[in-house]
């Protein structure tokens, strides 16, 4: 009797551990694991609970610890080897998970969770194709689940079957209306595939069964803005705003819709303000998206024939220099002194830290151009020109600030068509619903040449990626004649 007591008493603690858990009190759940543990023996669920209370805390190396002697007391249980599957997963032990859940599959082939997460480990090591037919069984049995419906749109859309993703998403939303992160996904398929008309209707469908948040509405905006249906995207962002008010990203697209489409370039006040609001993450967020153009200037700059004769290239004119990214990169080559032009005082400040710059100057960089009186042999301007639309009036600029044989280096966000197949913008350039200009190829060459520059280099060069797809551009490498005096 005494027996039968006690172990109703631990199942009604590991039932209380659970709700703690679940309502977000680790600390005290961890106090009754002392407790159940002393009632009770090792049990693959009091393992798996263990290892959830550590998760919750924080503590990663104690979770697997737990979980590690679980798994070695009770290697039969699916439960604990798809646990470990998860924890490993957090741990970025792909492989290790992969075999874990992998295991659990095999050990309990009716639980669709262990089946949805070996379909998401085969997405992460690289084979969408597998993970698929995992997450098709997973939501065979539970077709409701939107987490699945999810991960197998991702399978999809990994191995190119973007129509597929979107039908899977589709589905997902029917069974599903309220859950808001299947319809911002399938907003965010859309506007990876450039149709920017279904990802409004998806957005507009979120808006108007009322689960839209801020991110739905930001991307919304996006939509409406690539279809030059700019006022309405204006109202977008306002509302996307009004849900997420300290989102900075929000702001930037609030103040971003506030461009003129047809102004040639992105407002100076507008540009100052939101790199002085950016400068503390700046480089940080740039490293996150994997921005390339630095790496891509610098492997331009090894080919230059007076660093390969090893002689010093200088001075250099660093336009929107921001806070001295690209200079650091370009820092060990034999190159300089740096001057660094830029409109954010913020973004100066990091600059001058860095300690890079013989000069640094708070000015617009077409006035700093005009009353220059070096002949620069170097000037560059990672994404810089995104800020303007019409090119002629900055190319021209620059040409005139070159020494005769100086070379220009600029990145610009290629202007491309989109699903439909239509261009938006003039045809040369658009604005961008980030408040960024994009550029088309031909057109980049046209102005390059009309400015009287020689083209040594124009090349399609992915800037960085965003939500998971590259950003298409354009890298160039102009050259003022060497007779042009």
């Amino acid at each position: 009797m005494e027996t039968l007591e006690t172990t109703a008493t631990a199942d009604a603690l590991t039932a209380r551990v659970a709700a703690l858990l679940s309502a977000n009190r680790p600390t005290a759940a961890r106090h009754l694991m002392s407790a159940v543990r002393r009632l009770a023996p090792p049990s693959p669920r009091i393992g798996e609970l263990a290892a959830r209370v550590a998760l919750a805390e924080g503590a990663l190396d104690q979770a697997l610890g737990e979980l590690n002697t679980a798994v070695a007391q009770f290697p039969g249980d699916a439960s604990l080897r798809k646990c470990r599957a998860d924890t490993l997963l957090r741990n970025g032990d792909l492989q290790a998970a992969l075999a874990d859940a992998a295991e659990a599959v095999i050990l309990d082939r009716s639980d669709p969770a262990s089946k949805a997460l070996l379909g998401i480990l085969l997405l992460e090591v690289g084979r969408p194709q597998d993970a698929a037919s995992c997450l098709r069984e997973a939501l065979a049995t539970e077709p409701t689940n939107p987490s699945f419906h999810q991960g197998l749109a991702a399978a999809q859309e990994a191995f190119g079957d973007v129509d597929a993703a979107l039908a899977t998403l589709q589905a997902g939303i029917a069974a599903q209306p309220y859950h808001v992160e299947l319809r911002n996904t399938a907003v965010l398929t859309s506007l990876r595939r450039r149709d920017f008309a279904a990802a409004y209707q998806f957005a507009d469908a979120a808006r108007a069964f009322g689960v839209a948040d801020a991110c739905c509405f930001g991307m919304m905006g996006h939509a409406l803005s690539s279809m030059g249906r700019h006022k309405e995207a204006t109202d977008a962002y306002s509302e996307a705003f009004k849900l997420g008010p300290h989102d900075p990203y929000v702001r930037h697209l609030v103040a971003a819709s506030g461009i003129v489409p047809s102004a040639s370039r992105a407002p100076i006040e507008y540009v100052r303000t939101v790199f002085n609001g950016y400068a503390d993450r700046f480089e940080l967020h740039l490293v996150s998206l994997g921005y390339r153009i630095p790496g891509v200037i610098r492997a331009a700059l090894l080919q230059h024939p007076t660093i390969v004769t090893g002689k010093r290239l200088g001075p250099v004119l660093d336009l929107g220099c921001g806070t001295g990214l690209v200079a650091v990169v370009l820092s060990d080559l034999p190159i300089g002194p740096f001057v660094g032009v830029d409109l954010s005082p913020r973004m100066l400040e990091a600059a001058t830290a860095k300690q890079i710059y013989a000069e640094l100057h708070e000015a617009d960089l077409l006035n700093l151009l005009a009353e220059t009186a070096t002949s620069w042999p170097l000037v560059i301007a990672a994404d810089v020109l995104i800020y303007f639309g019409a090119l002629d009036q900055v190319l021209t600029a620059v040409h005139a600030a070159l020494a005769p044989g100086g070379w220009f280096i600029f990145s610009l966000e290629e202007l491309l068509p989109h699903f439909d197949g239509t261009v938006p913008g003039n045809g040369n350039w658009a604005l961008g619903w980030q408040g960024r200009y994009s550029h088309a190829f031909a057109y980049a060459a046209t102005a390059a040449e009309a400015a009287g520059f020689d083209i040594r280099a124009l090349e399609h060069q992915t800037v960085r990626f965003e939500a998971d797809a590259p950003v298409a551009g354009i890298f160039a490498v102009l050259q003022r004649a060497q007779h042009d005096a």
